[in-house]
């Protein structure tokens, strides 16, 4: 016999129709949300007060957990022409140190940090796949199952993207020894995601997909046969990709392909809102109405794009076109959505020299950010993003007698969220009905702290990083 619902009334709630007071929220067995009902509570039902108030979890559709241990450690300005691709060498050069129990000692770093920032489901782009020396490990799925286990152990949901990555640029070219981690083989991958979509087959918090890495690293004819064999064995799951990030890579996909990155994306794959464009920010006015139009959620990571110096993403182009987008925290230099919608929005303000960029005539700022960074749910194949019954109960409670918060209501209560300040007014997190951060702590932090402080200096090590 199941349970009966679990029953909470929440002080204000941010529901689809909009804002509401003295909310009913039920939460089944199964960690999804049963029944959302405004002032409806049954004359002696057991609830619990939730003293607050409540928002959806905000989705993080972008992120590489592993290069958690690489934040800060590439500002070093020892060329005067540092670009993307410098950075990218002193990446290589860390990652080709983490064994298994680094990955899951990160990982669990970083899902911890994305819990307590509000993030409550998370797309992992995972592409360490081999041995330091580019072996496959016994078990193709082993740095794969250490990624998992960090976010089950942890409590985070995760849309798992296992990595396709053959050459290291157009014309086919081999691979770097920095690159050999990520190699694998099609047959390899898809026998790797087959294997994960088994073992957890049934987990309402895990998702699997996949991540052709970028136009660059997978030949178009190898696109082809990998998307016809995710249509065979799962026709729904999600598909990640990077595209447009930088400007050259315009520039030799339309020296290789004939057309722009996104072009030739809309004009020879069935992008579809199964699909999230991770970056697009070298793109035009045509290529964004035309993911709008497939359905596509684009991933915004801008405190990573501004940290690599790629660019302001277009952003008054794309939600005048209608589309969907979702923020990132990519390399995970930073782990707050509230800093990504905020970078998101000051970039544009500096490009368009004036404020208030996102917002539309009768909304705020802060609002419309966080509303629509919610969308980008739909790009991790999972039912989150929203607070409505048969979604998952992820969501975030905001002490209102915080600071930084306190005072405001509505819409202002976002604005002040993502704009006011640097302290975190977050009190309490769900995630699949389970509190996992009470009180603004989670209870794995310092143990999780700990093994983070002593992988990193293993990983860390003199001379481990190249001069970039």
């Amino acid at each position: 016999m199941e349970s009966p619902p679990r029953a909470y009334v929440a002080d204000t709630a941010l529901l689809p129709a909009g804002w509401a007071q003295n909310v009913l929220i039920e939460v089944d067995s199964a960690g999804d949300l049963h029944r959302l009902a405004q002032g409806v509570v049954r004359e002696g039902e057991p609830v619990q007060r939730i003293r607050g108030a409540v928002l959806p979890g905000m989705p993080n559709v972008h992120s590489h957990a592993c290069q958690r241990a690489m934040a800060a450690l590439a500002e070093g300005g020892h060329s005067s022409r540092d670009t993307f691709w410098t950075w990218r060498e002193a990446m290589y050069a860390l990652m080709t140190a983490f064994e298994p129990d680094d990955v899951f000692a990160v990982a669990r770093q970083a899902y911890i940090e994305m819990l307590k920032a509000g993030y409550t489901a998370v797309g992992e782009f995972h592409y360490l796949h081999n041995d330091p020396l580019g072996r496959p490990y016994q078990d193709r799925a082993e740095l794969s199952h250490a990624i998992l286990a960090a976010a089950e152990v942890v409590g985070i949901g995760i849309t798992h993207l296992p990595v396709l990555y053959q050459t290291a640029g157009f014309g086919h070219d081999l691979p770097a020894s920095g690159q050999r981690r990520f190699v694998l083989e099609l047959e390899a991958l898809l026998g790797l995601v087959e294997s994960l979509r088994r073992a957890h087959s049934g987990d309402p918090q895990v998702r699997i997909g996949v991540a052709p890495h970028s136009l660059r690293a997978v030949p178009a004819d190898l696109l082809g046969e990998l998307l016809a064999a995710l249509a065979v064995v799962d026709p729904s799951a999600p598909v990640h990709i990077h595209v447009a990030e930088q400007a050259i890579e315009v520039e030799e996909t339309l020296a290789h392909l004939g057309e722009r990155p996104v072009a030739w994306l809309l004009d020879n794959v069935p992008v579809d809102e199964r699909w999230c464009l991770v970056h697009c920010i070298h793109v035009t006015r045509r290529e964004l109405t035309g993911v709008a139009e497939r359905g596509a959620v684009v991933g915004i990571c801008p405190t990573t794009e501004a940290n690599l110096g790629d660019g302001p993403f277009p952003l008054v182009r794309f939600l005048q076109t209608g589309g969907r987008l979702g923020i990132g925290s990519d390399s995970n230099t930073s782990v707050s959505p509230v800093e990504e919608l905020r970078w998101l929005e000051y970039t544009q303000r500096l490009k368009h020299r004036r404020r208030n960029v996102a917002a539309c005539p009768g909304t705020s700022t802060g609002a419309r950010l966080y509303r629509e960074a919610l969308g980008g749910a739909a790009a991790l194949g999972r039912k989150t993003g929203s607070l409505r019954p048969g979604y998952r109960a992820d969501l975030i409670v905001l002490d209102l007698d915080h600071p930084q918060v306190a005072g405001r209501e509505g819409d202002r209560l976002l604005d002040a969220f993502v704009f006011a300040g640097n302290t975190n007014p977050i009190r309490d997190v769900m995630v699949g009905g389970r509190w996992v951060v009470r009180g603004g702590k989670h209870p794995l932090e310092e143990t999780v702290a700990a093994g983070f402080a002593r992988a990193i200096r293993r990983l860390v090590t003199p001379g481990r990083l190249a001069p970039v």
